[in-house]
This record gives C-alpha cells, structure tokens and sequence, in this order.
C-alpha cells in the first residue's frame, strides 16, 4: 500500500491528485505545518532526511520530490496512461514541463513569497525602510521580470496543443498545477493577462480526481 506523507497546503496535494487519476489505492498520513514559521514538523524527518513533503512509501520504498514521484508511479502503476507515447515528439514536451514546474517555474515564486514577507514582516521600526528598500529592489529588478516572462512563455507554449504536453491530459499537467496555482495566487495569473494558463487552470480544477484528492488531503487553498 502507497502511504502518501501529505503536509497541508503544500506540492503533496498533486501526488493525491495523481493517484487519484490512476485509480490505485493509497493511505494518507498528514503533517500539519508550524503555524508561525509555516515550515513542515520534525516528524517528517523520520520518514525521510530532510523532512519535507511530498515523500511517500510504498513497501520498502521511499520515494521524494515531486518530479521522481510522479515518474515513479506512472512508470510502475500507469500501464501507459497519462503520458505520451515513447518516442512522440509529445514526449519530449512531456519530459521538458514535468521537470520545469520545479526546476524553473518555482523558483520566482517562492522568492516573490519570501521578499514579500520580507517586506511585511515584524521587524525593529529602523530596520523596516531599510528591508523594504531592498524586498523592493529585488522584487521588481529579478523577481517580477522573471515570472512575467515564464507565464507569458507559458501562455505561448499552450496556444499550440490542449494541455501542456499535447491534447491529450497527462501527469505532466498535473506536475504544472502547482507553479499555475501559486502563480495565480501572487504571480499575477489571471483570466484578463493568461487566458490560456486561466483556462488550464479552470479544466483542473474541474476534474472529477482533483475534487477527489481535495478530499482526502483536507483544506487547500491553492484550489480556490
């Protein structure tokens, strides 16, 4: 039985989603996060070294990150669903989207939440002008730039098939829902700038398995 380590609010939620597409039966055990510092328990440590999520086991497996997860149960309970043919020019697109929703995707999300925080954070009166000078600075120098060009590569990207790997749904765009989800959150997605990446975030949203895995997880605000 796959025992899905799940933190709430975090990438774990695709791997329930995922599960969920394929119809293979799974346990979940949850993690809440620090409520102050927003970081996952200690806990977590013990079922892998850097306590975070997602991670799951499967017998005397155990597997993290979300890429090698997705790959892992596609590969091993897929049968060939939810990827392209091997060898397709849609695989090659498939391979390139489920490794840039993390490897390129999220990095100026998470700066943009960090320096935000940075901005509004409690800190000693004298010190606060001086950290939103440089939040600001960074902000609007790197961060923004960064994410308005990878949405508007993505926005292109989706004007040519359905889904991100082809017209057919894949593991993939489950992969992508999380940058997409965050992006819409702080990254300025939305229906009147990405139609497209609005819409395939709609068509998401709408799947029978995602409001499945919404159910298992708990709340998750990235839904709404």
């Amino acid at each position: 039985m796959i025992t899905v380590h799940h933190l709430n609010n975090s990438r774990s939620q695709r791997v329930l989603w995922l599960l969920e597409e394929l119809g293979v039966p799974y346990e979940v055990k949850r993690y809440e996060r620090d409520a102050t510092t927003m970081l996952a328990p200690r806990e977590l440590r013990a079922v892998h070294p850097l306590g975070k999520s997602p991670v799951i086991t499967d017998g005397a497996l155990t597997v993290a990150e979300s890429g090698a997860i997705v790959e892992y149960l596609v590969d091993r309970y897929g049968q060939g669903r939810l990827r392209p043919v091997q060898g397709s020019p849609e695989q090659l697109r498939y391979t390139y989207w489920l490794h840039f929703a993390e490897g390129s995707a999220m990095s100026p999300l998470l700066l943009k939440l960090i320096f935000d925080r940075i901005a509004t954070g409690p800190m000693p009166f004298f010190a606060k002008p001086i950290a939103k000078a440089i939040a600001h600075k960074v902000l609007t120098s790197f961060v923004l730039p960064n994410i308005k060009s990878q949405l508007d590569f993505m926005e292109a990207e989706l004007g040519k098939s359905t889904w991100f790997a082809g017209d057919d749904f894949s593991a993939a765009d489950i992969q992508m829902s999380f940058p997409l989800e965050a992006a819409a959150q702080r990254g300025g997605l939305n229906w009147d700038n990405y139609p497209r990446l609005a819409g395939a975030l709609k068509l998401m949203h709408a799947r029978p398995a995602y409001h499945r895995a919404l159910a298992a997880g708990g709340p998750y605000s990235f839904a709404t």
